[in-house]
């Protein structure tokens, strides 16, 4: 199951996040959550396949092009997570508040994250334009980049 990892590791009796399920609409949006737990760091959600393919990205999705950063590959999570903002409580996997930073819509323009690498748009209010994720070595971690 597709949300199995992102269920297991919360309480969602103390949780305010969607508990969720793997719903396939078709659309093609996008979320940047900036998330202050332990770091600060922005979550960077593409909905795919049902859910919301996610990286944790400790610098933020470049909005410039020649910026490369470091986004970490992490569990799946539900669509529901698309309009979450709000406080994961204290002692609570991801304690912290989690606020949008930027939606919109993205296009595939080629290549796929099942093979490694994938250019897509995003139309959002702060992130416009071409970008490119690059998966690494070590296949938790990705570059993403404007071109």
């Amino acid at each position: 199951m597709a949300l199995e990892k992102y269920q297991a590791k919360r309480k969602f009796s103390i949780t305010p996040e969607p508990k969720g399920e793997v719903k396939k609409r078709g659309l093609s949006r996008f979320v940047v959550q900036k998330h202050q737990a332990r770091n600060l760091h922005y979550d960077f959600r593409l909905e795919q396949e049902g859910v919301l393919k996610s990286w944790a990205v400790p610098k933020g999705v470049p909005e410039r092009a020649g910026l490369k950063r470091l986004a970490v590959a992490v569990e799946d999570h539900p669509v529901a997570y698309i309009n979450f903002s709000g406080i994961i409580p204290q002692g609570e996997y991801g304690a912290g508040a989690v606020e949008i930073w930027d939606k919109g819509k993205w296009q595939a323009l080629d290549g796929g994250l099942e093979r490694g690498s994938m250019k897509f748009s995003l139309a959002g209010k702060k992130l416009k334009g071409e970008f490119v994720l690059v998966r690494l070595k070590d296949k938790k971690n990705w570059l993403i980049y404007k071109k």
